[in-house]
């Protein structure tokens, strides 16, 4: 038995296949477009932590060089507190480092730095010549405890419950708006609890 084409069965297959090869680099860039638009419009500092609610992780750091108060997370436990995540290194850790005296000069709440990744002899000189707002302050020589605290990278400041739960990650510079209208009425309202 002999087959035959059906010229028109050729053509059309041929058809689909030409629009085919057009509509998926279209398909593509549309959901390449959709993606980056999805991600410009979205708030870098709303980055959600999966420990939000949980323990601190366990841990115990060595204090900064020249600081007598090391940090470990037993010392968390028993007031509000924040942890900030900082390095000398660090462009935006400067900027917020303004807000942070104020909290110290104006006793809002206890702040424990947590130092990232950072050389021992930078560290203390930058909290030397900038000011210390740290009661207590913890190196974090290799970035294993920033880890395990879900950091993403400096800065990051986490507000602590009187139990030792994180109840809040700030990624980012901490600005006056954000102490006002985020930080302060959550702290405040943790101290009531």
């Amino acid at each position: 038995m002999e087959t035959t084409l059906n010229p028109n069965a050729s053509a059309a297959r041929e058809q689909r296949t030409g629009r085919l090869r057009f509509l998926v680099p279209i398909a593509v860039l549309v959901a390449l477009v959709v993606t980056f638009a999805w991600a410009l419009n979205r708030d870098p500092n709303t980055i959600p932590s999966a420990l939000i609610g949980q323990r601190v992780p366990q841990f115990a750091l060595p204090a900064v060089q020249g600081r007598t108060l090391s940090l470990s997370s037993a010392d968390l436990i028993g007031e509000v507190s924040l942890v900030n995540v900082f390095a000398s290194w660090c462009v935006a850790c400067r900027e917020e480092h303004p807000v942070f005296m104020q909290i110290k000069a104006e006793n809002l709440v206890p702040i424990h730095g947590l130092n990232y990744k950072d050389r021992p002899d930078d560290a203390a000189r930058w909290l030397n010549t900038k000011g210390d707002p740290y009661t207590r302050t913890g190196s974090d020589l290799n970035g294993r405890v920033a880890i395990d605290w879900g950091v993403y990278g400096v800065p990051e400041t986490f507000v602590i419950t009187k139990d030792g739960h994180i109840a809040h990650k700030h990624i980012g510079a901490v600005t006056p708006k954000d102490l006002e209208e985020t930080l302060l009425p959550l702290i405040r309202r943790l101290r009531q609890q």
